[in-house]
């Protein structure tokens, strides 16, 4: 029964439709998520929740977070994340998960400050900042870390928005608990191998380049089922 039914478990909001088949394959995979106990919220729900999918857009320059597995030439050497113009890139999704130790129940709106982890959907490694200078603009480095979504206390970033809750159409920020950076672009553009991406890195103060909202996703809500084995 619950395999017949996962499909209708999948709600994309409008604009990711065609994508909806790589999703299915990539969700299959056997570090992501347990669909069990859980429903994708409609279209029109306001709230982002624990374990929804989603791309990440920069409100300033107006492009989506983004990684690939191509690592940095310089500092950690580790994955590269950077922000990118094309809206339907399966490489832009990620994962919202509760940080290590701390897991948050699948479908749980994401308060303000709650402390968070970020994981890429196609490499299973976490949003992750440390001390290494970033390539272009010697702000500090992002990278993408971890195997299978397991990574280090690194991963962790704290929601900064408005209200009580994370809402799907708010602009917020994302600050690093372990520098206290805040998640930016700039605007500045790798050449080869990766032509046209834009950097993303931690910047030291806020500004409004560390802006972000969600665009196109996949939004968890709870089920009314007892949960098993459904914590991020």
């Amino acid at each position: 029964m619950r395999r017949r039914n996962r499909a209708k478990m999948l709600r994309l909001v409008p604009g990711s439709g065609p994508l909806l088949g790589r999703l299915l394959l990539l969700l299959t995979c056997s570090w992501a998520w347990a669909w069990t106990g859980a429903e994708a919220r409609d279209s029109d729900s306001s709230l982002v929740t624990c374990g929804s999918l989603v791309k990440l857009l920069n409100t300033r320059h107006n492009v989506r977070l983004h990684s690939h597995d191509v690592k940095y030439g310089s500092g950690s050497g580790q994955q590269s994340v950077t922000g990118v113009d094309t809206a339907d890139d399966a490489n832009s999704y990620w994962q919202i998960r509760g940080k290590p130790g701390r897991p948050c129940a699948r479908g749980v709106p994401i308060k303000c400050g709650q402390q968070i982890r970020i994981t890429h959907m196609k490499t299973g490694r976490n949003l992750h900042s440390h001390h290494f200078s970033s390539p272009l603009s010697n702000h500090q480095e992002v990278s993408a870390f971890g195997e299978r979504g397991e990574g280090d206390d690194l991963d962790v970033w704290a929601v900064q928005c408005d209200g009580v809750t994370w809402e799907r159409d708010e602009s917020v920020t994302f600050k690093h608990v372990g520098t206290d950076v805040f998640l930016s672009i700039t605007g500045e553009q790798y050449g080869h191998p990766i032509r046209g991406q834009r950097e993303v890195h931690g910047a030291s103060a806020l500004s409004a380049h560390s802006h972000w909202r969600t665009m196109e996703g996949v939004f968890i809500q709870p089920s009314t089922e007892p949960l098993r084995h459904d914590e991020l």
